[in-house]
């Protein structure tokens, strides 16, 4: 009997491991200096996987079941043991078990703001945040490349790690992308799933994880695009800006003294009599439209958008709008805009 227990205390008969935790990413067998006899039981659960380790060298990789670890079954450690008879001694090699079930709930976010360059607004600095599910898909690369050697390598041990890496890789992906600034904040769900083929090979190809899903809950945006966003929002809602702008001119006009509101009556009344000359194909159609209601406003040649909001009673920021959709013809010097007063004229005899 004492023969018995002191075999039962140098070597190992059953290897197993639960996990009650949830959040333990990976777990090597404690093996307090014993060996593993011929014939021990290596049992591996559901969302387990068992990777045997010998002298810092990867062996045998176990998935779910039940397995009786013999020379058939362990090929690899075999070959690394030199093993010229078979398994018919107790060995030592290092067991560790990976959770391969999915870690949902996960959270990133950009400590500092991200650059985006956009084709309307140029560069824009951004922050987002949100969640994102992931799984281990390559055992011996997620031990080597991220869980090492720990014994109990937990999630939040990984946390600050995973967050960092992945707002680099979205970064890049968004970057590879080129996803205009207006459809980031407004189409999170579109813009994650998207973003998944190509945050995915990385992840895949440089820590063994597949992130399942990625989700992006905000995009902040400095003051000045969220009021471009709000705007072309706006205009959308609206849909003809052109009929827009003469509403906003109508407005003008019925405050009177508010500010453009004489070159603003000048302007409309010009185009609506310049409108109904064409209308009714009266002589000397051309002269108006050669005149221009802009000019007739006592307008310079060349404006600004705020000297050609001032004249027709509407906000810089309506001109900016026709400005960007093309209605209202401008030209871009630096990170200004300068318009031609004959262009003006144009615009308000559409």
């Amino acid at each position: 009997m004492a023969i018995i227990d002191f075999l039962k205390r140098q070597f190992i008969d059953v290897l197993e491991w639960t996990d009650d935790s949830r959040d333990t990413l990976s777990f090597r067998f404690p093996d307090e200096d014993k060996e593993i006899k011929n014939g021990a039981q290596l049992i591996v659960r559901e969302s387990q996987v068992a990777q045997f380790v010998y002298l810092g060298e990867f062996g045998d990789t176990f998935g779910p079941g039940k397995h009786t670890l013999t020379t058939d079954n362990i090929p690899v450690l075999t070959r690394l043991k030199s093993w010229k008879y078979g398994f018919n001694s107790p060995f030592k090699a290092d067991v560790y078990y990976v959770t391969t079930r999915l870690f949902t709930g996960n959270k990133w976010g950009t400590s500092n703001p991200i650059m985006m360059r956009d084709d309307d607004l140029g560069i824009v600095r951004a922050r987002a945040f949100g969640t994102f599910d992931f799984r281990v898909v390559d055992v011996k690369l997620f031990l080597k490349e991220v869980a090492g050697s720990d014994q109990n390598f937990r999630l939040d041990e990984f946390a600050d790690t995973m967050r960092s890496r992945i707002v680099s890789v979205f970064a890049d992906a968004l970057a590879s992308a080129k996803v205009p600034v207006f459809d980031v904040a407004s189409r999170y769900g579109e813009l994650g799933e998207a973003l998944l083929p190509l945050i995915n090979p990385v992840v895949a190809a440089k820590y063994g994880l597949q992130i399942a899903s990625f989700i992006i809950e905000n995009v902040s945006v400095p003051e000045e695009v969220e009021k471009a966003i709000d705007k072309r929002s706006s205009m959308a809602a609206v849909g003809n800006l052109n009929d827009y702008v003469k509403f906003q001119m109508a407005q003008g006009m019925e405050k009177g003294g508010g500010s453009g509101g004489m070159a603003t009556e000048l302007a409309v009344g010009l185009s609506i009599a310049q409108q109904i000359v064409q209308q009714q194909g009266l002589p000397g159609a051309a002269a108006p439209r050669a005149a221009g209601p802009a000019a007739a406003a006592g307008m310079p040649e060349l404006l600004s958008p705020a000297e050609v909001a001032q004249a027709l009673g509407v906000s810089e920021a309506d001109v900016m709008a026709i400005i960007q959709s093309g209605e209202l013809a401008a030209k871009k010097i630096g990170a200004s805009y300068r318009i031609l007063r004959s262009a003006v004229d144009v615009y308000l005899s559409k």
